[in-house]
């Protein structure tokens, strides 16, 4: 597999994702969007399958590849969330945004090739920046939800969204707790120690306390809708300088994390 071939499998997987999009807005459309969805993720997961083998190491070395994760884990999650809420606009908000990560990969491509550096060559590599991509797609759909909020308040079932939003925090923050005690294991096997304040990890724990204080703002303020929705969306902003933002910082040569 090459990544030239990705726009191929990109725009299938587009037209699928937005047609399951579609059907949810039908009466009659749920079974359909499940299946259009489903299919589009098949194709996509054929693609990373496809650059696993071809590169013969996981495709999660580059920014590019780790978007292709994200891409694919972030309409997952809307579907799942979806499934078991029947909220229309989550599977339609879910898909816009994946679009935007796949689009990204399509006019800004990264060097893909079988190269990987001796820190990578570990078994908690793969496990590790999954399990994060995992909980970046969750939590950015919780963000989804808090902004769809944001921008129409008035719709009387602010609690419900807001359960939605409790939820997928819990989740994607316990997906957060686990990357960071995998990487914690690598790191000791590859560096001699669990933790060292590296700009990445530092930026990791900032994004981890925002959640935990988002969950125990929740428990003590449980009607203050509006000041829950803006901590989700500042957590999720430090979670993209964690991602991807911490490489344009200027503490960014002295990590441990620079894998070019």
């Amino acid at each position: 597999m090459q990544w030239t071939y990705f726009i191929y499998f990109a725009v299938a997987a587009a037209i699928c994702w937005a047609a399951g999009a579609l059907f949810a807005w039908r009466e009659d459309g749920y079974r359909w969007a499940i299946a259009a969805s489903c299919t589009g993720l098949l194709i996509f997961a054929a693609f990373i399958a496809g650059m696993w083998l071809s590169l013969e190491r996981p495709p999660l070395r580059t920014m590019g590849e780790t978007r292709l994760w994200y891409s694919f884990f972030l309409p997952a999650a809307g579907l799942v969330t979806y499934m078991r809420r029947r909220y229309k606009w989550i599977l339609s908000f879910a898909v816009l945004l994946s679009l935007v990560f796949v689009c990204i990969n399509l006019f800004k491509p990264e060097i893909h090739n079988k190269a990987l550096m001796p820190a990578l060559q570990s078994p908690w590599f793969a496990p590790h920046v999954i399990v994060y991509m995992i909980a970046y797609a969750v939590l950015g759909a919780a963000t989804l939800a808090a902004v769809y909020l944001l921008a129409r308040p008035a719709q009387g079932k602010q609690s419900q969204v807001m359960e939605l939003c409790d939820s997928l925090v819990y989740v994607g923050l316990a997906f957060v707790t686990i990357g960071m005690l995998f990487g914690a294991i690598w790191a000791k096997a590859a560096w001699g120690h669990y933790w060292s304040w590296d700009p990445k990890e530092t930026w990791a724990a900032a994004t981890w306390m925002a959640y935990i204080i988002y969950i125990h703002f929740r428990l003590h303020h449980p009607s203050r809708h509006k000041a829950a929705m803006w901590l989700l969306v500042f957590g999720f902003l430090l979670l993209q300088i964690c991602w991807f933002g911490v490489n344009y910082l200027p503490s960014a040569g002295n990590s441990v994390h620079v894998y070019g």
